[in-house]
């Protein structure tokens, strides 16, 4: 059984765990092979490089979009990387060489962004191409970092492990990622060695052109379904649960099991991702199931997302949501009976790329719910100007997501639940599918919402 599996950042900062329970774990001779690992940069790694995903602090890319110092941000972030590296000389990294390997290729960034500063300069080009491949060329030195260092500990610990360096810092080939990838895994023996694959991937197209942060599950994505992996498997620091430990206390949050690629695009949508949904179609497509493993439960057999399951009994499978959205009503006593009105507004929404997470409609008012962003508060004021009336308010979202939940009783046990909380549904949606109950309510009623509906809905289910 041939697995591509992916091991996120916060996971390989702590790799003496991946190793005894991902890598090693009780498998001894051949056991160990067949596998072929992406992982991606140490915690915080890519937010030095790029900005902090959450909070939007800059980082070394922000001096190179403004023309300031880069270099010496380099050498300090490469010193912040050889005291990455002395955490793991217990475990068998080799200093001298996982220090020669990260300055070398830091070295490489510098000189490549010194080209692309040149060329910017020379008015002729189009900035945001020559921005987005610095963007690229800065992101891909946190994978090789932990892929180089990862094999390192691994070949001196008796495994013999293969780098697969797909950052393209080694040559001038014009090539797609679909064609990186065939070309590097050409004629590998899987059963003979274990194969550590940076997350990103150099192409012609730019994998953050399309997919910026997530490039790393595009990436696992496109390696499982070019080598046709029996299974692809993603190793986080938590399980897919019910609903966030975090929120509802561990005990109380249960581990999913099983579920489909349609729901795994619902928690997408709300910025939940079990998996990003462009690297998810390719797998659903070519019939590759998902396992979300937690790092430190191995034995845990974790959640399978898979393209035609649907539960065999009625149960929530999944309470999870948002407190950073908006929700906008447009209100116009015209639009009784005006074919095309929210064309309007859409049309708007499209200038300002944004898109929306809920739909509601009566006769003369429509209320779609977005993420509480700058794009969202420009758009909110343009719509001010153009329509009868518009409001918009901070709200929250919480949904209540399952394979198979299109049976009387579900929205009236949430909407109960809901209500003996105190809590009141201010817009709320539900398509035919009926998968997904979305529930707009107040920002300060939001961990109540989430602690009664998974108390009231979510059920352990027979079955992993």
């Amino acid at each position: 059984m041939l697995t591509v599996e992916k091991i996120g950042g916060t996971s390989m900062s702590q790799f003496q765990d991946v190793m005894q329970n991902i890598i090693k774990g009780n498998r001894k001779g051949d056991e160990l092979y067949n596998r072929i690992f992406v992982v991606s940069a140490y915690n915080n790694v890519t937010n030095w490089l790029l900005e902090h995903k959450k909070t939007g602090e800059p980082g070394i890319y922000n001096k190179f979009l403004n023309g300031e110092d880069y270099s010496i941000a380099l050498d300090q972030f490469c010193q912040r990387l050889l005291l990455i590296n002395d955490g793991f000389a217990d475990y068998g990294l080799d200093l001298k060489e996982a220090r020669d390997f990260i300055r070398f290729r830091v070295d490489q960034a510098k000189t490549l962004l010194y080209s692309l500063g040149k060329v910017l300069a020379s008015g002729y080009v189009n900035r945001t191409d020559i921005h987005l491949a610095a963007r690229e060329i800065l992101a891909s030195i946190g994978e090789a970092h932990s892929g180089w260092n990862s094999v390192n500990i691994l070949n001196n610990n008796g495994i013999n492990a293969r780098f697969i360096d797909l950052c393209g810092f080694n040559d001038n080939e014009p090539l797609t990622i679909d064609e990186r990838i065939h070309k590097e895994f050409k004629d590998i023996d899987f059963s003979k060695v274990l194969c550590i694959v940076t997350g990103y991937t150099k192409g012609t197209e730019g994998i953050m052109r399309a997919f910026d942060r997530g490039y790393s599950e595009v990436t696992f994505s496109k390696i499982a379904v070019e080598v046709k992996a029996d299974e692809a498997v993603i190793h986080k620091e938590y399980h897919l649960s019910s609903a966030d430990p975090k929120i509802v206390g561990v005990e109380n949050s249960i581990p999913v099991g099983h579920t489909n690629y349609i729901i795994a695009d619902q928690l997408a949508d709300i910025g939940m991702e079990a998996i990003h949904p462009k690297a998810a179609k390719p797998l659903e497509l070519a019939g590759i199931d998902i396992r979300i493993k937690n790092t430190f439960e191995p034995d845990h057999p974790g959640t399978i997302i898979s393209r035609d399951y649907i539960s065999p009994e009625p149960r929530v499978e999944i309470v999870s949501g948002s407190r950073k959205v908006i929700a906008i009503e447009v209100h116009d006593p015209m639009m009784v009976g005006e074919v095309g009105f929210d064309s309007k507004i859409m049309s708007y929404f499209i200038k300002y790329n944004v898109s929306y997470i809920l739909k509601s409609t009566n006769a003369n008012s429509i209320t779609m719910v977005v993420w509480d962003n700058e794009n969202s508060k420009s758009l909110i004021n343009i719509l001010k100007d153009v329509f009868y009336k518009v409001t918009a308010k901070p709200m929250a979202i919480v949904c209540v997501m399952g394979t198979n939940i299109a049976l009387p009783g579900f929205l009236y046990r949430a909407s109960q639940a809901l209500y003996e909380k105190g809590i009141n549904i201010e817009s709320f949606a539900q398509s035919m599918m009926q998968v997904n109950m979305q529930f707009v309510i107040v920002r300060e009623h939001y961990e109540d919402a989430v602690i009664a509906l998974n108390e009231a809905l979510c059920k352990k289910p027979n079955e992993n």
